[in-house]
């Protein structure tokens, strides 16, 4: 993105030197007559890119900027005009005061004794045809210097205005692309910090009540705990992990969750014997995970939590599956875990997931297909 940036910002210097250049080389090498001298040429050459160049400089460093781009149409418009119109109207007096241009008649008289005879004919037969009385041959009537002088300005204008609003429409498009990036990369952290403070809580109040139960018990947890934080603290800073680190972190997790349970919660996690070597955003599925947790443990009836990972070519899936217990089954299944993990997929992937919930009386499952 920068480099692209930096190529649209170099093009447009040299896009304005190549027109003027053609604007200065063109005329002079296609010049129809050749008896003036080159640096004639030239020379009546710069007087008109004088005029069209404080043109130039007034439309692009003033009328565009100040006007055009602040939304002013109506005075940008109205000050174009003026100025064409002024430069126009001293062009035309430069040349029929300063320069005093000869009357076409003279001119087209100049041209017929300049021309060679006509093939067949001899000079006498050419100096009878000289007779002041004799009308004069009809010319091509050429173009007035101020028409042509307004001509080109009106080009210049167009050329400066279309090239100054392409790039800043460009300009734009890339500072857009560049905060809606920002914005996305804002969102993530914020949802993925959301994540961990949550699991935090859970986790500790679970190791809370093995400490009175079973202190060796309570001292392995805190082992795995450690290492399920030393994951959150620099697995999780980066974009990616490794499939393999999270189902590791996340088989931490619910073995720490069962030794709070006893034999009436049912907790089966059915993970791949094989992971292979792909790499997906960090702590993806705890969100679900702990919403199973939260809403299909009853301490007083029987019910389970079954976790399914299947992890193919293109795609992983994901099932997680949680009872209803008879005491839950009006509450809100669907909860911040499940509506922040959906708003970081749309983030991620767009459109590419798949994320379907089932909530039957008895059931609450939630299946997720991402592409890898």
């Amino acid at each position: 993105m920068k480099i692209y940036t930096r190529i649209i910002k170099l093009s447009e210097p040299i896009l304005v030197i190549f027109v003027w250049m053609v604007l200065i080389i063109t005329p002079i090498l296609f010049r129809d007559d050749f008896n003036n001298s080159v640096w004639r040429s030239v020379r009546n050459q710069v007087e008109i890119l004088v005029p069209l160049s404080l043109l130039f400089i007034l439309n692009r460093f003033i009328f565009v900027p100040k006007f055009l781009f602040r939304g002013r149409w109506i005075l940008y418009v109205g000050t174009v005009l003026v100025t064409i119109t002024l430069l126009t109207v001293g062009s035309f007096l430069y040349d029929t005061t300063i320069k005093k241009v000869p009357p076409r008649e003279l001119a087209a008289r100049e041209y017929e004794e300049q021309r060679p005879p006509p093939p067949g004919h001899s000079q006498e037969f050419v100096e009878s045809m000289k007779d002041p009385r004799r009308p004069l041959p009809r010319q091509p009537r050429p173009m007035p210097p101020f028409a042509n002088f307004l001509i080109m300005s009106v080009m210049i204008v167009g050329f400066d205005t279309g090239l100054r609003s392409g790039l800043r429409l460009i300009e734009s498009e890339n500072e857009k692309v560049r905060l809606e990036k920002e914005n996305v990369a804002n969102q993530l952290v914020l949802l993925r910090n959301q994540v961990s403070p949550h699991f935090f809580m859970n986790t500790l109040n679970n190791i809370h009540s093995l400490i009175d139960i079973n202190s060796e018990e309570a001292k392995e947890a805190i082992i795995k705990l450690s290492k399920m934080m030393r994951y959150l603290l620099y697995e999780t800073e980066t974009e990616k992990t490794t499939i393999k680190k999270e189902v590791e972190f996340l088989e931490s997790y619910v073995n720490l969750m069962k030794l709070r349970f006893n034999e009436k919660v049912r907790i089966t996690m059915n993970i791949p014997s094989v992971i292979p070597d792909r790499s997906l955003p960090p702590l993806l599925f705890t969100s679900l995970i702990e919403n199973a947790f939260k809403h299909g443990v009853s301490y007083l009836d029987e019910s389970f939590i079954a976790i399914d990972l299947v992890i193919g070519e293109e795609r992983l899936l994901l099932a997680v599956k949680n009872s209803k217990p008879a005491a839950g089954r009006n509450d809100e299944f669907s909860g911040i875990g499940i509506e922040n993990t959906r708003k970081r997929l749309t983030l991620l992937y767009g459109t590419s997931y798949i994320m379907d919930i089932i909530d039957s009386r008895d059931q609450f499952t939630v299946n997720l297909s991402i592409p890898l």
